[in-house]
């Protein structure tokens, strides 16, 4: 039995059209199905949570973006009793991108049907003042999370989506958010050992796979099975030169620059001097001074 999760305004509604397509297909070939369709910020949630309360192993099937993925991974009450398949309808979708699945989300849907691979994957867990929240691709403090915060209001990003060009709400809304940003000291403990202080914290990020931010490649190294956070810090830099690197690190080639450094970690503590914006796979966390990021003890499974 498939439990699907649908979130039908998926890249502004693309979701619902391609939900009646896979429907069909299941319908077709006799498939056994339960789904459930979100209908607002938290249902994913309720609905992992309902599936997962049972002893036995599940399959949820994931059809949303990295939203809906991220809201399914803090409901699952017990990993590894989980397989998930995912058919991103997202515009970002960066949890796929180091599966390399295929681009057709019908041809995804075979693949899930009929898997190639089961493999394991790490779940990471932000700790902060209000919650805990788990996610499936990455957390961040500062720059890039302040653009997740715009970026889940903008209008014109519901406008681009309609027509394909929803990551160039990202870039525009970048090119703001750096514009406004202000110098902000901060401090990054590693396992409770190491601690490294950076007078103008841009941002800070805990990584389970390699991509974010609609397929910046910020932590080369990432490994989603190996049981570590990768963390990239960077700080110190002029926003003339964050502007010329950054896009060097849509194919990982912007550890090389003074300012920008990664590291691994199972346990990451960052305190900053004011509090700064707070996502876990681009959703809201808040505003927060100080985060602990962890990765939960058991991984799920993934279809790929």
């Amino acid at each position: 039995m498939y439990h699907f999760i649908v979130n039908p305004a998926s890249s502004s509604g693309k979701g619902a059209i391609l939900w009646k397509e896979i429907e069909k297909k299941l319908f077709a070939e006799q498939i056994p199905y339960v789904v459930y369709m979100t209908d607002g910020d938290g249902s994913a949630k309720r609905f992992a949570e309902d599936i997962t309360k049972t002893d036995e192993d599940v399959t949820i099937v994931v059809c949303g973006g990295d939203g809906t993925m991220n809201e399914v991974v803090c409901g699952i009450r017990d990993f590894s009793k989980v397989t998930i398949g995912c058919i991103p309808t997202g515009s970002s979708n960066d949890l796929i991108r180091d599966f390399g699945f295929p681009k057709d989300p019908m041809k995804m849907l075979d693949v899930i049907l009929k898997p190639n691979k089961i493999v394991p994957m790490d779940i990471g867990r932000l700790t902060y003042t209000g919650g805990v929240k788990n996610f499936s691709v990455s957390m961040g403090i500062g720059y890039d999370a302040a653009i997740c915060h715009e970026a889940l209001n903008s209008k014109i990003k519901v406008a681009l989506n309609k027509v394909g060009l929803g990551k160039l709400t990202y870039l525009g809304i970048a090119l703001k958010q750096l514009a406004g940003t202000k110098k902000i000291s901060g401090t990054v403990i590693l396992d409770d050992e190491r601690e490294i202080h950076v007078d103008q914290l841009l941002f800070v990020t805990g990584m389970v796979h390699r991509y974010e931010g609609g397929g910046f490649m910020f932590c080369p190294e990432a490994d989603y099975a190996d049981g570590m956070l990768d963390v990239l810090i960077v700080g110190d830099l002029s926003k003339e030169r964050v502007l010329r690197i950054l896009p060097t690190a849509l194919k990982g080639k912007h550890t090389r620059f003074a300012g920008i450094n990664t590291y691994r970690a199972k346990k990451v503590v960052v305190r900053t001097e004011v509090p700064m914006p707070v996502h876990v796979d681009g959703e809201s966390a808040g505003i927060q001074s100080e985060v602990v990021v962890t990765q939960e003890e058991k991984q799920v499974r993934m279809i790929i």
